[in-house]
């Protein structure tokens, strides 16, 4: 099995949970937990596969995808009351989720020969988009736009070095581990050191 299908995998199945957590959160029924748990976990690799003209698009070619959000969402729907804090675990999955996704991403757009902008590009389309997707449509403050939170800023370190990385060696371990590592760390590094880009303030005109 390859690494791009391992890391999709691996992602579908922490994104599916924290799309389940969020439909927990809404207080969704069965129905509602299963689609926000696919949503959130396809919702990246999808647009990533449709920019790249990749055919067909991953999920659509093994639906096994689909069938383990599924089984992620029916799993949350009978445990997420026994968790003391679901948004506290909904942040640490989707953290982990993130350091997946970016490298599927990378992985995706390395295999067919892309320049290292649209590498860098896909591997942010492929951590964000779905967790952004889920967001929107549960109504909550999306995770990438919390401000100034290291998300959008932890994919694209990671994906840039990925790229940086595969300058210096060919090994994919070491590539897509790079990649994974500097997304992980400054994305947790957000949450538990307070790491923060500096936000836009407004400054009233002078009269």
């Amino acid at each position: 099995m390859s690494a791009l299908i391992l890391l999709d995998y691996a992602s579908v199945l922490i994104f599916a949970l924290t799309g389940a957590l969020v439909a927990s959160r809404q207080q969704l029924d069965i129905v509602g937990f299963a689609f926000i748990a696919c949503l959130t976990a396809v919702g990246g690799g999808t647009l990533r596969d449709v920019l790249l003209d990749r055919n067909p698009v991953f999920w659509l070619g093994n639906p096994n995808y689909i069938l383990i959000a599924c089984v992620a969402a029916l799993f949350v729907f009978f445990t997420a009351h026994l968790v003391e804090s679901r948004y506290r675990l909904l942040l640490w999955l989707d953290s982990f989720a993130l350091a997946v996704a970016v490298p599927a991403g990378v992985s995706a757009a390395m295999v067919m020969g892309q320049s290292p902008v649209i590498v860098v590009l896909m591997g942010m389309v492929t951590g964000c988009m779905g967790g952004l997707m889920r967001d929107v449509v549960c109504n909550e403050v999306p995770l990438v736009l919390k401000q100034g939170e290291l998300y959008v800023t932890a994919a694209f370190a990671g994906a840039l070095g990925a790229v940086i990385a595969a300058t210096l060696t060919n090994d994919p371990l070491v590539i897509l581990g790079t990649c994974a590592a500097l997304t992980w760390a400054l994305r947790v590094g957000s949450l538990t050191l307070g790491w923060r880009l500096p936000v836009y303030r407004a400054r009233p005109p002078r009269q």
